[in-house]
């Protein structure tokens, strides 16, 4: 193990060692959400940590579920510890081809540039990827960071071992199933969202730029953001599948940061797994989550 992973890991248990205040409103709350997961049909799993204290609930955390779009956040951290590191910059430009541009797949930089053959900056390629959940922009980020095992490779060097990133935008759209191989349990990615907050794995600079534009993400505005009272700053990352011809939706999901009033913040994530509920209670039932996290703490 290298000295950065194992002083990681080390930094990760001093924190999570600190005194658990509130038991009691803990359980009150895990069993509110239970309720609104008792109710889903699908498969749900949920993480919520406070980031200024040690409060941590999970439902199924230990379980693998596909990521869909939530795995374009921790391809933009392995991108931009490349820029931290001096290899990659904002301001670089990058080739966008005509052959790039798939025909079909969501991608809003396909609408802005439909003819291709055009430079663009690393920073709008970031800013579509993460803010718009762009495909193409996605796989053009894999090759910049050295593909999807590059990428896996570097979440796990940070001692971050149950999420699994094995496939491009355009390799899952080819087979349905790859989508399942590009996984996380929840308390991974609340680890992941725990460590990046905490400067652990970024520079100050590249982690205010990223949550900047997970403030910005535009998709997913049932889902952890609609209950919220408006205004509420909401870091996240949705991920979505679609669903098939028999009316389940492998992934429907979001994680991300919300900030309560006076400057606290919690994590939470929330993925919903081969459901057959309807997209708008799929949505709902990460939405009702994050209300829930909301009144709990937020008058505290």
């Amino acid at each position: 193990m290298s000295l950065f992973r194992m002083s990681f890991v080390v930094s990760l248990f001093i924190f999570h060692a600190l005194p658990v205040i509130g038991h009691a409103q803990l359980d009150s709350l895990k069993s509110k959400i239970e309720h609104i997961v008792g109710g889903a049909k699908g498969k749900i799993g949920v993480a919520v940590q406070g980031l200024e204290n040690a409060d941590t609930i999970t439902i199924n955390g230990s379980g693998k579920f596909p990521m869909q779009s939530v795995y374009k956040f921790p391809l933009a951290v392995a991108v931009l510890h490349l820029v931290d590191q001096g290899k990659l910059s904002l301001d670089q430009k990058i080739f966008l081809s005509k052959e790039d541009l798939r025909p079909v797949t969501w991608s809003p930089i396909k609408v802005k540039y439909p003819n291709g053959n055009v430079d663009v900056t690393l920073d709008e390629l970031l800013m579509h990827t993460v803010s718009e959940s762009d495909n193409i922009c996605c796989d053009i980020l894999f090759r910049l960071a050295g593909g999807p095992n590059a990428v896996n490779r570097y979440i796990h060097n940070l001692g971050i071992d149950d999420i699994a990133i094995t496939a491009t935008e355009e390799e899952m759209a080819k087979e349905k199933q790859v989508q399942y191989q590009n996984s996380s349990t929840p308390a991974a990615m609340a680890q992941l969202l725990s460590a990046l907050y905490h400067d652990k794995i970024l520079s100050v600079k590249s982690k205010e730029y990223l949550l900047k534009l997970m403030e910005q993400t535009v998709t997913g505005p049932g889902r952890l953001k609609a209950l919220l009272p408006k205004g509420t700053i909401v870091a996240h990352k949705t991920g979505s599948s679609g669903t098939d011809a028999v009316g389940m939706a492998p992934a429907t999901n979001d994680v991300g940061i919300i900030t309560l009033p006076g400057g606290r913040h919690y994590i939470v994530v929330v993925f919903v797994s081969d459901s057959f509920d309807d997209e708008k209670t799929r949505d709902n039932v990460i939405a009702q989550i994050a209300k829930l996290v909301w009144d709990e703490f937020a008058d505290q």
